[in-house]
């Protein structure tokens, strides 16, 4: 059993590095499926679970990848007789991994592809997918845990408008219209950077695309595309959370190389709480306050707060010196990790779609279990100011999303191990303690 094991007290500084975006590089991988032949290099890939998860689902369509992880560095070759079924063997792991049917269907006019997995919150269902390519002429048929579409006379341009600006079905609808005959329009798409990420890799292949990071997108459907070369977004949920982090423990960490124009709304309520934020040509340094003011928090699609820092901002919320109040209004569920920190003695209450968080929380050290991927980076940060040892299991979320976390947080000054143990033996709290002291 693999845990983090955190000793709380340590004030965090100095400076640390970002890995590039999971949430972008995840469909950019599904779309070298439509570069037919030529090679497509990719560059600042983050060394994530989730990354290899989808290079597994990739060379099952028999796409040569090869990851360079030392380098961050990946090359993938789809000039092979790709496949079109993506088993339930590993798509059930995450969720992204439905990404490849618009790549699929747009290049071979068929994708047969299992329902997805991935973390536990709400049920994510991919409607707004399918919709789409029922728009652009596709054939859907569900039936034993699989979802499949035909195309077998190509997609066709469509006008589309999406009831939800889903990140997933935007990325998959976009994919797919790359090789549409025809002008497709897409209304409500999702505005986050991840999307004009995937839009520029798209058009450095020869796609035609306009409008990303915008409300509208308009995609004027080519015959092919072409290999290219392509440095991934950096990830601005890490990003955001290292703020955090800085934040909660009345630190002083300059968080190299982000762009604060992906982070505004999250800038703006670290402000709010009485933290000091400068942007500077190097980064964004976030200096935390004695003590924390309280503040109100409602999760919106981009350009509003993210859904994805909302775990971590409760823990921030809880430390505050009063009431403050968490919508969610993206995801349902996304409030277990709140059960996880009361064991670490949060207070709060739940009513619908919001949680009062009750603060200032004298946080104990306790072990608990990660519910998601964020929620395991809250449970972490809590620990960091939490009185005594607090324990985190489930770190096969943690990965999914964080590269070297607790090694990252050592450097900045924080008291943290990560462990694998057995299940059966008793960890030695004592000694590990010791041990960190002394590495320190």
């Amino acid at each position: 059993m693999k845990k983090i094991i955190v000793e709380g007290g340590n004030r965090l500084h100095g400076s640390v590095n970002i890995e590039g975006s999971k949430n972008a590089v995840l469909p950019i991988m599904a779309a070298s499926i439509l570069a037919e032949n030529q090679l497509v290099h990719l560059n600042n890939v983050p060394r994530l679970s989730d990354v290899y998860t989808m290079r597994s689902v990739l060379k099952f369509l028999n796409i040569d990848v090869d990851f360079d992880s030392e380098n961050n560095s990946m090359t993938m070759d789809a000039s092979n007789n790709i496949s079109t079924e993506a088993p339930f063997e590993y798509v059930s792991k995450m969720r992204a991994s439905i990404v490849v049917m618009g790549p699929l269907l747009a290049r071979m006019g068929h994708a047969k592809i299992a329902l997805p997995g991935g973390c536990a919150i709400g049920s994510r269902p991919i409607d707004l997918h399918l919709k789409g390519f029922e728009s652009m002429g596709a054939k859907i048929e569900q039936h034993d845990g699989y979802v499949e579409a035909f195309a077998k006379e190509g997609l066709k341009g469509s006008n589309i408008y999406l009831d939800f600006p889903s990140v997933g079905a935007t990325q998959n609808i976009m994919m797919a219209a790359t090789l549409a005959d025809g002008k497709t329009t897409i209304k409500n798409v999702a505005m986050e950077p991840e999307i004009v990420d995937l839009a520029n890799f798209l058009n450095a292949m020869g796609a035609k695309i306009s409008g990303a990071g915008t409300n509208t997108m308009t995609i004027e459907g080519v015959s092919s595309l072409h290999g290219v070369e392509h440095n991934v977004l950096q990830d601005r949920i890490e990003a955001g959370t290292f703020m955090v982090a800085a934040a909660l423990t009345n630190g002083d960490v300059l968080v190299k190389d982000a762009d604060a124009a992906y982070n505004l709304p999250l800038i703006a309520k670290l402000k709010e709480m009485g933290a000091m934020v400068k942007v500077k040509p190097e980064g964004i340094q976030v200096i935390g306050p004695k003590q924390l003011k309280p503040t109100n928090v409602e999760t919106l699609p981009y350009p509003g707060f993210p859904t994805d820092m909302q775990p971590q901002m409760s823990v921030l919320q809880l430390a505050a010196n009063g009431i403050s109040m968490l919508t969610e209004n993206v995801f349902e569920n996304r409030f277990m990790h709140l059960e996880e920190l009361r064991r670490m003695n949060a207070k709060y209450k739940i009513h619908g779609r919001s949680a009062v968080l009750e603060g200032p929380t004298s946080f104990s050290g306790a072990e608990v279990a990660a519910t998601d991927l964020r929620a395991g980076a809250a449970l972490v940060l809590a620990g960091l100011v939490a009185d005594g040892i607090t324990q985190v299991r489930n770190l096969k979320y943690l990965d999914r999303g964080y590269y070297d976390f607790h090694n990252k947080l050592v450097k900045l000054g924080a008291k943290v191990r990560r462990v694998n143990i057995d299940e059966n033996s008793k960890i030695n709290l004592d000694k590990i303690k010791q041990d960190i002291n002394n590495e320190r």
